[in-house]
């Protein structure tokens, strides 16, 4: 894997490949600690502005708004939070009953069970409105 503190943001849009998810957020380092503390996710590049997360082979990058200065989505995000109303995120691997234990009790939408399609999962909501759901196969 490349060298994630040190890759050049041209090097870094060039090694990208399948599905890429970015989300916008007010408080990158704040978005960025709370994937790290719930869910155990590996921060690289955190800053106000902008921080790539990897989940095993998987990456997301949060963007701060002023990043989107120019780009016509930004138009689009609501003023007052939750921002990722119907988004679900799950982070297959992660233990939803660790994480929930280490998330704020009222971030908690769904507490951890085991579910029809052979998942154990969560949903928990990010400071930004984000949904993201732990799951382990049961």
């Amino acid at each position: 894997m490349t060298d994630l503190e040190h890759i050049t943001p041209v090097d870094f849009g060039r090694s990208l490949r399948g599905i890429g998810v970015n989300l916008l957020c007010r408080d990158v380092m704040g978005m960025a600690a709370f994937l790290h503390d719930v869910f155990d996710l590996e921060i690289h590049r955190a800053s106000k502005d902008f921080a790539i997360i990897r989940h095993g082979d998987w990456m997301m990058q949060l963007h701060a708004d002023a990043t989107y200065h120019a780009h016509p989505l930004l138009t689009l995000v609501p003023e007052l939070p939750p921002r990722g109303t119907g988004v679900q995120i799950y982070l297959f691997g992660v233990d939803p009953d660790q994480a929930v234990m280490r998330a704020p009790v009222e971030m908690v939408l769904e507490q951890p069970a085991d579910k029809p399609h052979g998942l154990r999962e969560a949903t928990i909501l990010s400071p930004e409105g984000y949904a993201f759901s732990p799951a382990r196969v049961v």
